[in-house]
């Protein structure tokens, strides 16, 4: 249903064309074809150089009514007992250029044989001059049977518009179709709620999908039509506007729709033009084609395709507000209208009425401001409300002003939003609420800046503000039993923070200075320190959450890449911390951060990183920071640990000693006890039969979140070009990857990968053909390797990232520690291993680290020799090599 509105301008097309179409006294296919590829093509230059989409879109369907209107007087003739209706969108007049022209043949009764016939020929010119035809032939009984078993079939034959034949014939289909014959409004209400919590469903419940269905997802063309289906099916209505009459529009609102509706139709009318055909994905390289289109331009802040994705998330954002209130107005209407239970007070300002919060009178706002907040903490301290009831909705969007600066430093709205903050149940579901009707962004103008806000990349999923509530909401599942399996060690830790509200806050917090230029995390860090103050925090309290805000990275950043099994790396980590209070409330912000900026992207790898290290450094604070433990000490423990674990089932303790004696320190730094008794188990049971050994075991690891293949083989050079080509060629993930050369012939290995579905692998079969593909590479180590298998997922190759090669030297200077950062695709480490075989580099150890499209991978190498890459001119070399190898994939 669309708004009232004015044709337009006659002259985009020339309806005189199709005259010369249907001159001839049998329509030929040619002259039509042209005709409308013609229009398409007029269309499309209007809409480029700049006539809305509001214009175009029910000219379109003018046209295409002339054509089949002029030929079914060619081919059906004149008859009073067959009518052909436009239905669906095409009913209501509209078609972008991609759209499907959807017609229904009625029938007063069963066709004939001829009129079959006549109907064939119809049907197969339209297809052969080149419209994409939706059809159904149905006689009025057929109509009735149908719409009354499916509504989605009603929903179409509401929308029924006469291109030819008799009126009489459309008029009986509606009487037959009414709501008084089926499908009562309430139960047509009813229905369409259910159809439409199944559609979001789809989308995941969350207007912000990376890549939108600007028709079908939450928010979109189908929330503003769902609108007019039930005022049309209740009232009558035909237009939206005349909803206003009815009283469940206002004018502003009525406004609003409309300016939503221009909105989305522009862009869907560009999709289907820049994508040739009906597209109604918000793909990522059709949201640069749009941005460009529409005129964005890159900024200094924004790039152009995020400034349009940020109008359009607001915009859905909006339309899905007015949606909720329109529809729970009609429910009040529909489904409630004879409910006279008395409403319940809960003060002088609100009560419940029919289990929804309301105010006791329409100027409650006006008189009392603060209530803007208050009654989203009646909505936590009463859950069985079932919420906010639609007339006190319009009057909170319409009292937002209201917030201002005066208001938010009222000492009683400050004591509001802690409550909120404070409170044991319902936080999440608030907040959310309180952003959806734009409460949150009125009382918090910094988070404004960040509603719809989305980053052009496939690591963030979501658009920051909504990251940021995901934040909150997983911060709080840590304190609720019900998640405790979900998240065990995070619900021990938690359990020793004192102040929750504290987390709560640098979680709304710690992206707030998104898309303002320069560093977010020390901009939020100082909108975070003039929040608490504001709000009466204590100097320390104020302190803690804006160091979390500042420092909100730093523990992810550690974990992904630095190799956390060097105890001075985590002595370093532990001086940032200073002390176990700050190490819990980062931990927990650092696990609640990751697992809302993409789903997809956290799994049990990355959850025992940051399980390890904050293990560690729990240790090390215990220590004390002025006595870091020495490296000989941990090896010593670690042994220890380990021959415990062997004991009882080792009794020959040289036996493990020989093994050891064959491996330097940096084994017993990079592995725990569990591994090493693992590794020595492995190798023990060896064979020697004369040939080059290679003992390849995988096990699924859960503490390590991931499968670790381990190797034990005779040393040979370019060992991890072999092994990650082979797993490549398996469609592996490598995440890690340890090499320890020992003082003697063979070198230990082991690479911790998952499918590439992101699954540790449970198969047994798939693990058996694992092992002997790598074992027959290893065996024949001149074989020639592979070439990456796998083509890169289109997403990929939307998001380039510059090669970025550095070179540094460790600490201990006994490697170069390479840093790559690139696109990801697959095959990548394959590449990086063929550039290191090529300029005979060995790798000791690596870091591997992929953030959405971007991969970010350390390197510990060294030369054949066993030695720093010192030379400038060996960096050089290897530089080169990596980048030709890396052109080559793409």
């Amino acid at each position: 249903m669309q708004p009232a509105m004015s044709a337009g301008p006659a002259e985009i097309l020339d309806f005189a064309e199709l005259s010369h179409a249907l001159a001839a006294e049998t329509p030929a296919i040619a002259p039509f074809k042209e005709a409308l590829r013609a229009a398409d093509a007029r269309l499309r230059e209007h809409f480029i150089h700049g006539v809305h989409a509001r214009v175009l879109v029910p000219l379109r369907a003018r046209f295409i009514d002339r054509i089949l209107s002029m030929l079914w007087l060619r081919f059906i003739g004149e008859r009073d007992d067959m009518a052909l209706l436009a239905v669906g969108g095409y009913g209501r007049g509209e078609l972008h250029p991609g759209s499907d022209v959807d017609i229904l043949l009625l029938l007063e009764k069963t066709e004939d044989k001829a009129t079959g016939a006549a109907i064939e020929r119809l049907l197969t010119f339209l297809w052969d001059i080149g419209l994409e035809v939706g059809q159904s032939v149905r006689t009025l009984d057929d109509c009735e049977r149908e719409a009354d078993a499916d509504i989605t079939v009603t929903t179409n034959l509401m929308e029924a518009r006469l291109l030819a034949g008799p009126m009489s014939l459309l008029e009986s289909m509606r009487r037959r179709t009414a709501p008084d014959h089926i499908w009562p409004t309430r139960k047509f209400l009813e229905a369409k709620r259910i159809e439409q919590e199944r559609r979001y469903r789809k989308f995941h419940d969350t207007e912000y999908n990376l890549e939108p269905n600007v028709k079908e997802g939450p928010g979109g063309l189908r929330d503003l039509q769902m609108i007019g289906w039930v005022a049309k099916r209740h009232f009558g209505a035909q237009t939206l506007r005349d909803l206003t009459s009815h009283g469940f529009l206002t004018e502003a609102e009525y406004a609003e729709l409309s300016e939503y509706q221009d909105f989305l139709w522009q862009v869907r009318f560009g999709l289907h033009i820049v994508n040739g055909r009906r597209e109604d994905r918000l793909l990522f390289d059709h949201q640069r084609a749009l941005a460009q289109l529409f005129g964005y331009r890159d900024d200094g802040r924004m790039l152009a395709v995020e400034q349009f994705m940020q109008r359009y998330y607001r915009t859905i954002m909006e339309l899905s507000r007015l949606n909720e209130m329109l529809l729970q107005l009609f429910e009040e209407a529909i489904i409630q209208p004879e409910d006279d239970t008395p409403p319940i007070p809960l003060n002088r300002r609100f009560q419940i009425r029919k289990g929804y919060l309301d105010v006791t009178r329409p100027n409650v706002f006006l008189r009392y401001p603060v209530a803007l907040l208050e009654l989203f903490l009646l909505l936590q301290q009463n859950p069985g409300i079932r919420g906010v009831r639609a007339e006190t909705i319009r009057l909170i969007r319409a009292h937002r002003p209201l917030i201002d600066e005066k208001f938010r430093n009222d000492v009683r709205a400050k004591t509001l939003f802690m409550e909120i903050l404070r409170q044991p149940q319902c936080l999440t579901r608030q907040l959310r609420r309180m952003n959806k009707y734009g409460i949150l962004a009125a009382y918090l103008p910094e988070f404004g800046s960040i509603v719809g806000r989305m980053q052009h990349d496939l690591f963030h999923t979501y658009t920051v503000d909504q990251h940021t509530l995901f934040v909150v909401r997983n911060l709080r599942r840590f304190y609720l039993t019900k998640f405790d399996k979900d998240h065990p060690h995070c619900s021990a830790v938690c359990r020793n923070i004192p102040k929750p509200e504290l987390l709560y806050i640098a979680g709304l917090y710690h992206d707030i200075a998104k898309g303002r230029g320069g560093d977010h995390s020390v901009l939020g860090a100082e909108d975070a320190e003039a929040f608490c103050l504001r709000h009466g925090l204590s100097r320390y309290d104020t302190k803690l959450v804006s160091w979390l805000v500042r420092n909100h990275l730093v523990m992810s950043l550690t974990a992904q890449k630095k190799d956390i099994q060097d105890p001075d790396v985590v002595d370093t980590f532990a001086r940032q911390v200073g002390d176990r209070t700050h190490l819990d409330y980062l931990y927990l912000l650092t696990v609640a951060d990751i697992r809302a900026t993409n789903p997809n992207l956290w799994n049990q790898w990355r959850a025992s990183l940051l399980r390890e290290l904050y293990e560690s450094t729990r240790q090390a604070l215990r220590r004390g920071l002025g006595n870091p433990l020495d490296k000989e000490e941990l090896i010593r423990e670690v042994q220890e640990h380990t021959r415990k674990l062997l004991g009882h089932k080792i009794s020959d303790k040289s036996r493990i000693d020989q093994v050891w004696s064959s491996f330097g320190d940096d084994y017993f730094l990079r592995y725990s006890p569990d591994e090493i008794a693992w590794h020595t188990r492995a190798v023990l049971k060896k064979r020697d039969d004369g040939r080059p050994l290679v003992l390849i075991i995988a096990r699924n690891d859960s503490k390590r979140g991931g499968t670790e293949i381990f190797i034990y083989t005779r040393d040979q050079k370019n060992l991890f070009a072999h092994v990650s080509a082979v797993l490549d060629q398996l469609n592996l993930d490598i995440l890690d990857a340890r090499i320890v050369t020992s003082v003697g012939e063979y070198t230990l290995d082991s690479f911790t990968v998952l499918e590439d579905s992101g699954a540790p692998i449970t198969d047994r079969k798939r693990i058996r053909a694992i092992t002997r593909r790598l074992r027959r590479q290893l065996l024949n180590p001149n074989a020639a390797l592979s070439p990456p298998s796998r083509r890169a997922p289109r997403v990929l190759r939307h998001f380039r990232t510059p090669t970025q090669i550095r070179f540094n030297d460790d600490p201990q200077h006994r490697y170069t520690v390479l840093t790559l950062v690139t696109s990801d695709r697959p095959g990548l480490l394959c590449r990086i291993g063929r550039a290191f075989m090529e300029r005979s580099i060995l790798v000791q150890n690596a870091k591997i680290a992929t953030i959405g499209a971007r991969a970010e991978d350390i390197f510990f190498i060294t030369d054949a020799d066993n030695l720093p890459l010192d030379a400038a001119e060996a960096r050089q070399a290897l530089h080169d090599t990596l980048l030709r190898q890396l052109e080559q994939a793409d």
